[in-house]
């Protein structure tokens, strides 16, 4: 049995120009990062047509073959929004998972990278060094970010062991994920870019995960 698996993440959100921790603040999403899931939405559609004709499926919309099956996303508005673009071709309603909301960064959510060195130097070196070893000022470890997102997904997959999904979750979360289904190490999170509108595409085959396409972003 194969599945496919539409990871993304969530658009670009309102004051982005400024990089800022946001974490599990609720920031909604930007005119850009409305038109960056629009465009990822009509993808994903296409791609899951195509995915059905080839398997001498319908491309009627009343098709489950030719339909996402699930969309799953974080519980945090810029998650939820996204995750409704996608999933309405599909006539499908989201299915909110707590476990796929970003990592708390605690004293640092809602501050601009500058100002998080300024502030804790040594503290912001650490963690950009190291992020398994080191973890933001009173916030979650990558270990317990890993934890629950992993459990969060591996409970998502028992339930859909053939046909296509969709994730909508965050940068560090979709990081995360991506390091698991590749076999790197979490130290070397960081060296993964993952924009925002970002699709990344895994198949399971029989369970074992083949990455299709990482950080891509579909283009007008």
């Amino acid at each position: 049995m194969v599945s496919r698996i539409y990871l993304v993440r969530h658009g670009e959100t309102e004051g982005a120009e400024v990089r800022r921790y946001k974490g599990s603040i609720d920031v909604p999403l930007s005119e850009n990062g409305l038109e960056q899931i629009r465009r990822v939405s009509a993808f994903i559609r296409a791609e899951v047509q195509k995915r059905g004709s080839a398997r001498g499926a319908s491309e009627l919309p009343g098709s489950r073959a030719a339909a996402l099956a699930a969309v799953y996303c974080s519980d945090l508005v810029r998650a939820v929004r996204s995750a409704e673009i996608i999933a309405e071709p599909h006539g499908v309603t989201p299915g909110i998972v707590p476990g796929l909301r970003e990592r708390s960064f605690r004293l640092w959510e809602g501050m601009s990278f500058d100002e998080i060195r300024e502030r804790y130097p040594a503290e912001f070196d650490a963690w950009a060094d190291n992020p398994l070893r080191f973890s933001p000022m009173g916030g979650e470890s990558t270990q317990e970010v890993r934890q629950r997102v992993i459990g969060a997904v591996e409970g998502i997959i028992e339930k859909h062991l053939e046909g296509s999904i969709a994730l909508v979750a965050h940068g560090g979360v979709n990081r995360v994920i991506m390091c698991h289904f590749l076999g790197v190490p979490l130290e070397n999170m960081f060296r993964m870019e993952q924009d925002y509108g970002a699709l990344n595409i895994i198949e399971l085959h029989e369970g074992y995960p083949v990455v299709k396409l990482l950080n891509g972003v579909p283009c007008e």
